[in-house]
């Protein structure tokens, strides 16, 4: 006897010495209420069939007269209730009662009372089906794969499936060798009916064999029912399960798999889609009914299995998770939802027992006692609330981690090699030059603790890559030292955008907490040297796009500041020194001996980046050698943005490319794999058939997939290379930015986490969208001209755009904000307006199509009154090498 009994949510007691069987019991919303919540159908022997809505009052209440839908007797004994969408012209759920001779279809509706005594509900025969053999079953479904609408399937006593469409009879096949009828169910994934036949075994059927076959037994049929000429009946599949079969259900609960459950006399099998086992499990005692149904663990069902001994077990899988007593042996069973409550478990016996009940256990009626008061002292009560409250603002100071603990259970360093490998190790690279050098990184790790599996992954920018990037120690012991070594070379003929890599460790730190360990990680950034990418060049007079960088001390000469790129025999020229990337670009580095002035410049604006970072950091290693301290760069040029939205356009073409190519490729891919179907039905027929071309159109299909595969794939290494270039370009422009408006530390890394926010591009999120949302967010909060601004409700969602004037224009506007004197601040008190702090005239966000033609109308007058913007009056800048060499 089981602990646990069935808690009874309610039941009642249907008729009087009425019979029902495992298909006189359906739940579904068969008057289309929309709501969501079922009732249950209930069809006896003696003609009756009832409709209830259970709503008790209380737990456990039988069943009131307004919980009685329904109740129609009629003529005929009930065999099976089912409800689908079986009238044809409407996707609306209609009843389905199907009696030994005859198959009606009703209409179930209900319309709103004038009474107490509340809705009425009416059956309305939609049209019936007379049959000319005996009925023993039916299944339902979407037969031969129709849309919007259910085929009903019959088996009669003596092994005839007869198929109606809905209104019209389709047609009817006897199964080969069947003497007794079996349990019958539909499958949609396969589109076949499995039944178990009197041999005892599982048989499979496709509908279209069904559909085309010709019975092989001669049996006398009406000429409504007369079978047509076509191929021979065979089965699908079949597996012995020697025994005969109670029930059979099909359970698909993802759209990747589904299974066939048979319910035995003694077992229970589980079965693949094609007749494998999957599982079975035997029985202990006889069962009488059962129900597959979803699991809360993925790849698992869980299956209700009532048996004759009132008992109702429930498996997931094989294993057994829970057994409770029922009031009765159930011969049907079902899960469904009333008034919100999911899961409500519906039984009925044989007898007429309907019982609506959930698991569950009977609750604890121990109640505490009752604690004996006594009484406070609030003098220790107060002491305690400020210790409290001092704990609390120092946790909240300091975090969950203290910050002020030095962090060396680890620590790790790293060294690159002052010269390059005697044996390059680049491999398979793709640049013209001969020979790729590469140059030896070390990273040394020295442990104080012992910390197991210790991971060191090592980053590099595209297009430089490394020998290896990934690294696992095991640092058993206190006080040891590991050193890996790895090379770096450039693979591709294209400049990367920052010569900085990155090693990152990951541990985890036991505590007493957490004895398997809080997670870590610490990072060592390290430089590789501008020669690993860069020759010494000829110097070039005449360039496209060039930049003077402004100092305040006097101009240090090329020789000492690039050792390795100036020819030392030549001293009349170390103010000009030429540099050509590995890639095949040249840049030129300009120094002044009258003025405090360098100049870069070059044939690809992106390409000024990494010359111009370079110059500004061995600038400021060269004087901070010399003890100088208040070196400093500056910028009063015209801010290169046409060239910068060049790139932008450029990166963003690709983007929309891209999208087209890939939308082509999945038509072509479509209409391949239609030509494929429509051959194969050819080659499948056994009478021959003209291919009609197919074949030609295959292949020419095949080719024009081949060739946009290969433009996707050459598109998506033009986009990659377009987004370095990008990134080389923005972190030129928040240089220059930097130095023109002498931004601290902390705004620069403001403008970087704006500008740079993605480490690579993708379809589904791009650059260009995410940047215009920082953007905009700035523009909105510290950089807002009024609280009207504030008030912008930006985005949630991030889309590709329709084109780069958006972005380009708030580019544009934060150059012109920041002109005007805002400050970048993350702040609370960034989110003032800066009315105060910036001078009239700015240019707002447009907010309406309106006002964005207005700002389109003025935008050459933007940044008339800021020299340093302008490209009208452009700053007279030091000739190319006659003011430069004086």
């Amino acid at each position: 006897m089981s602990l646990f009994k069935a808690r009874d949510w309610w039941s009642t007691v249907l008729g009087e010495k009425e019979e029902f069987d495992q298909g006189c019991l359906c739940l579904a919303d068969v008057d289309n209420s929309g709501n969501g919540q079922d009732k249950i159908i209930v069809g006896s022997f003696m003609g009756y069939l009832r409709i209830f809505n259970p709503h008790p009052v209380k737990t456990g209440d039988g069943a009131q007269a307004e919980d009685l839908l329904l109740e129609v007797q009629l003529r005929d004994p009930v065999l099976q209730v089912e409800v689908g969408k079986f009238v044809s012209g409407t996707e609306m759920l209609h009843l389905a009662v199907l009696h030994s001779r005859k198959l009606c279809v009703y209409s179930v509706s209900g319309t709103l009372g004038n009474v107490e005594h509340g809705n009425q509900y009416q059956l309305k025969l939609m049209y019936e089906h007379n049959l000319q053999r005996t009925a023993c079953n039916m299944t339902y479904g979407s037969f031969g794969g129709v849309k919007g609408r259910d085929l009903i399937c019959i088996q009669s006593v003596d092994g005839m499936l007869m198929v109606f469409e809905q209104e019209s009879y389709a047609f009817g096949r006897f199964l080969p060798g069947s003497l007794l009828p079996g349990p019958l169910a539909y499958s949609s994934r396969t589109d076949s009916f499995i039944t178990v036949s009197s041999c005892r075994q599982v048989e499979s059927y496709k509908y279209q064999v069904l559909a085309f076959a010709t019975d092989a037994d001669k049996r006398q049929e009406t000429e409504q029912q007369k079978l047509g000429s076509g191929k021979r009946l065979v089965v699908d599949w079949a597996l012995n399960i020697g025994e005969q079969a109670l029930d059979i259900c099909i359970v698909s609960f993802n759209q990747s798999t589904s299974s066939v459950f048979v319910l035995g006399e003694r077992n229970f099998f589980c079965l693949k889609e094609n007749g494998q086992i999957r599982f079975m499990k035997k029985l202990d005692c006889s069962p009488s009914c059962f129900l597959p149904y979803c699991s809360v663990s993925e790849g698992t069902v869980n299956t209700l299995i009532g048996n004759h001994k009132n008992m109702l077990h429930v498996y997931q899988d094989v294993t057994l998770k829970w057994a409770t007593q029922l009031p009765h042996v159930p011969v049907a069973v079902r899960v469904g939802c009333f008034h919100d409550l999911k899961g409500v478990i519906v039984t009925l016996s044989d007898d007429g027992r309907l019982q609506c009940s959930y698991l569950g256990t009977d609750p604890s009626l121990f109640q505490a006692p009752k604690v004996e008061s006594r009484e406070l002292n609030y003098d220790e009560l107060d002491v305690e609330l400020k210790e409290l409250q001092r704990i609390i603002k120092v946790v909240k100071s300091q975090g969950v981690w203290p910050m002020h603990e030095k962090e060396d259970d680890l620590n790790v360093s790293a060294m690159v090699s002052s010269n390059f490998d005697s044996v390059s190790q680049a491999a398979d690279v793709e640049v013209g030059t001969d020979v790729v050098p590469s140059i030896t990184v070390k990273i040394t790790l020295q442990n104080r603790i012992v910390l197991p599996k210790v991971k060191l992954s090592i980053y590099v920018q595209p297009p430089l890559v490394l020998t290896c990037d990934q690294f696992t120690f095991e640092f058993l012991a206190p006080e040891m030292t590991s050193t890996v070594a790895f090379s770096v070379y450039l693979k591709r003929s294209y400049t990367p955008s920052d010569l900085e890599g990155n090693a990152v460790v990951s541990y985890s730190k036991p505590t007493d907490r957490n004895p398997d360990g809080t997670p870590r990680v610490i990072q060592c950034k390290f430089r590789l040297p501008l020669k690993l990418i860069c020759l010494p060049g000829q110097p070039s007079k005449t360039a496209n796009h060039k930049l003077t960088i402004d100092t305040n001390k006097s101009p240090v000469s090329l020789l000492s500041l690039f050792p390795g790129f100036a020819n030392q025999s030549d001293d009349d020229q170390v103010n000009v020194m030429g540099f050509r990337f590995l890639g095949g670009s040249q840049v030129t580095l300009l120094a002044s001996k009258t003025s405090q002035r360098y100049r870069i410049q070059s044939e690809q604006f992106e390409d000024l980046w990494l010359i111009t970072n370079e110059l500004i950091l061995r600038l400021q290693k060269y004087f901070e050698k010399q003890g100088i301290k208040d070196f400093a760069c500056s910028f009063s040029g015209t801010m290169p943005l046409q060239e910068y939205f060049e790139l932008i356009d450029h990166h963003f073409e690709l983007r929309i490319n891209g999208e087209k190519l890939e939308e082509l490729l999945s038509e072509r891919a479509v209409q391949f794999r239609a030509i494929q179907r429509r051959l194969l039905t050819r080659f499948k027929d056994k009478t021959p058939a003209p291919l009609q071309h197919l074949d030609v159109l295959l292949d020419g299909t095949y080719k024009q997939v081949i060739a946009l595969a290969d433009a996707v794939e050459e598109n998506q290494g033009n986009l990659f290379q377009s987004f370095t270039r990008l990134k080389s370009a923005t972190h030129l422009v928040i240089l220059l930015i930097g130095l023109w408006q002498k931004l601290s530390a902390d705004q620069i890394a403001i403008l970087e986490a704006a500008f740079l926010p993605l480490q690579e591009d993708t379809q589904e999120l791009g650059w260009e969208e995410t940047v215009d949302a920082a953007i905009s967010h700035l523009l909105k909060t510290c950089l807002s001209k009024s609280s009207k601004e504030q008030a912008l409700n930006l985005s949630s969602q991030l889309n590709i755009p329709k084109d780069t004037s958006r972005l380009k224009k708030h580019i544009t506007l934060l150059c012109d904000r920041l002109a005007k004197g805002g400050r970048l601040c993350l702040s609370n008190d960034a989110a003032a307006p800066q009315t105060m702090v910036m001078p009239g005239g700015c240019t707002p966000i447009p907010e309406s199509d309106l006002e964005e033609r207005s700002v389109e109308q003025d935008s050459p007058e933007l940044f008339t009154n800021h020299k340093h913007l302008a490209t009208e009056t452009p700053v007279p800048e030091v000739s190319a090498l006659q003011g430069v060499s004086e």
